[in-house]
């Protein structure tokens, strides 16, 4: 089994800013401001989380059981 990755680069569709985050393991995250223009940002339809729709690397749940957080 793959080690699961914590680190995120989120980018941010409206002004492009990434930001490197650290992924929590215990629960998702439904939104996420900008903190460059302050958008917040949401999950796109079908996706379970920010870091999914926008981040360089799944949520921590989905790369280690293809699931979406509960």
């Amino acid at each position: 089994m793959a080690a699961i990755v914590l680190a995120s680069s989120i980018t941010c569709p409206v002004c492009g800013h990434r930001k490197e985050e650290t992924m929590p393991t215990d629960a998702c995250v439904w939104f996420y401001e900008c903190t460059h223009c302050r958008t917040v940002l949401r999950p796109k339809p079908r996706d379970c989380c920010v870091y999914c729709s926008y981040g360089t690397n799944k949520c921590p749940p989905m790369q280690q059981s293809g699931s979406c957080c509960t």
